[in-house]
């Protein structure tokens, strides 16, 4: 193999941003600096949600903000987060996973759409 022959790596998600506690307009602003940043700098960002124990409306606002930037996976979200994006109807425009690690392994929405 030549020196310069370079394998094809598939594409993964380069980032996972973690989110814990109550996520509200007055405490989400450190999560949503940090969730937009991997937004904006990476093609899948998988959101850990299993540390969310509170959710409201604001938190589902940077949900769909990050969302449009990136291809945002959500990953175990905890059941009143579930219930939200249920009941907004969010689940059927996010991608949602039951785990972290079901997230990260799942091929890539180009590649899936093309199948």
């Amino acid at each position: 193999m030549d020196a310069d022959a370079h394998l094809p790596v598939p594409p993964r998600p380069s980032v996972v941003v973690v989110a814990h506690g109550d996520m509200d307009l007055d405490t989400s602003a450190p999560l949503a600096e940090s969730l937009l940043a991997a937004a904006h700098a990476h093609p899948v960002v998988v959101l850990d949600t299993s540390g969310v124990t509170f959710a409201d409306s604001a938190f589902l606002n940077l949900l769909l903000r990050a969302h449009a930037l990136t291809e945002l996976r959500i990953a175990a979200p905890p059941h009143q987060l579930q219930r939200l994006l249920e009941m907004t109807g969010a689940d059927t425009v996010l991608h949602i996973h039951p785990t972290v690690q079901a997230a990260t392994s799942a091929a890539p929405l180009s590649d899936r759409e093309a199948s």
